[in-house]
């Protein structure tokens, strides 16, 4: 029987229909779990998610170009790219920032001090020993980049009238194959778009990509196990127990989400993912704690004219209105940067919108009716075998 409490307030019984958001829950995780599944078997990776270059290893390499592209030209670049046989390339393009003017400037202005350099039996010790110092930059890069040739290569100072950077994210490019894909991306971009003037080449091997994948996966279990005994220490172990399942249920949401993304549109996670993730489990433990720590203040006074259930509820509703209110004030933020914020963090953008609307529901919605369900089963005296 509902509590005269609960009537004069007429306040929602989330507890009343706790089947129902089971339900809910299980309608938005099985889908996203059939496709980690069916990920699994068809990635040569075996991963639940389309993994980036991050994780399996991979090139960047950033291009200059003399006029000014836009985010339409990206089609027009991943189509020359397609054709080439580089796909699932992740392309951005930028405006060029002064510290780039300011560098090439600096190569023209040291590239004459080392040609009216004395020559060598005109130049004491000391001498000597500055100039074999004295390197362009060009040569350092060339010699940090050993083994690399970029095909095409235009002078430094060409760099001074370069007002769009383009850059592209592709698959990890071997020493075997390294100039043949280079030199088809050169030929590519230079017959679509125009000249332009290789920047940067940066490689990931599979190796650092696949001890970086471990360290992700070793940071969200350690956050997992501090949760647990923080709360187990700050409450007890029940609530710990479902602010945990919750948790998951958040995390394995977002992650069935991308899966799904990754199967439809190619979308890889990379890092930036992994961030997404723990600001997500912290902001959903952060919510559970509210209404937990609720619970646990009315317990102290209403135990006694309660029942669990009827404490649970009116916990929930005392702290609706804020958990509402601190997530809808985070979700337009985020919703500004997903739509007038750049490319390369919209997945990230994506991953936390999802992960805070999916964590306040489980906050109010699930941690709280499960540990009513718990407590007032174990409320329930045992039955004694005759």
């Amino acid at each position: 029987m509902s509590s005269p409490f609960l009537k004069d307030k007429n306040i929602i019984d989330v507890v009343k229909y706790k089947w129902l958001w089971v339900a809910l829950s299980a309608v938005l995780i099985v889908p996203g779990v059939l496709a980690m599944i069916y990920s699994m078997a068809t990635y040569e990776t075996h991963s639940p998610m389309k993994l980036g270059i991050d994780f399996t290893g991979g090139t960047l390499v950033q291009y200059g170009f003399e006029k000014q592209l836009k985010n339409s030209d990206i089609a027009i670049v991943r189509e020359s790219l397609n054709k080439a046989g580089i796909e699932t390339a992740v392309i951005q393009v930028e405006k060029a920032n002064k510290l780039l003017e300011e560098q090439s400037l600096k190569d023209k202005e040291a590239e004459p001090v080392i040609e009216n350099v004395q020559k060598p039996n005109e130049l004491s010790d000391n001498d000597k020993a500055t100039k074999t110092e004295v390197k362009p930059e060009s040569k350092q890069k060339a010699e940090t980049n050993e083994g690399v040739k970029t095909p095409d290569v235009v002078k430094p100072e060409a760099k001074g009238g370069i007002k769009s950077i383009v850059s592209i994210r592709t698959r990890f490019l071997d020493s075997a194959n390294t100039n043949n894909e280079i030199k088809k991306m050169n030929t590519a971009l230079k017959q679509s778009i125009g000249e332009f003037v290789p920047l940067q080449v940066t490689s990931i091997g599979p190796t650092l990509g696949k001890e970086l994948f471990q360290n992700a996966i070793v940071a969200l279990l350690l956050a997992f196990a501090a949760i647990v005994i923080y709360l187990t220490v700050r409450f007890k172990f029940d609530y710990a127990m479902f602010a945990l399942v919750a948790l998951f249920h958040d995390a394995l949401f977002v992650c069935g989400v991308f899966a799904i993304l990754g199967l439809v549109f190619n979308t890889e996670i990379d890092s930036l993912f992994i961030t997404a993730i723990l600001t997500v489990i912290g902001f959903s433990v952060h919510d559970t704690i509210v209404v937990f720590d609720r619970v646990r203040e009315n317990s102290r006074f209403l135990v006694k004219k309660m029942s669990f259930n009827d404490i649970v509820n009116a916990s929930v509703n005392q702290t609706l209105a804020r958990s509402i209110n601190t997530s809808v004030t985070s979700l337009v933020t985020l919703m500004a940067l997903y739509f007038f914020g750049g490319v390369t963090t919209r997945d990230f953008v994506l991953a936390m919108t999802l992960g805070i609307a999916i964590g306040t529901y489980s906050s109010i919605f699930n941690a709280s009716t499960l540990l009513a369900m718990w407590r007032s089963r174990s409320a329930q005296p045992k039955k004694v075998a005759a």
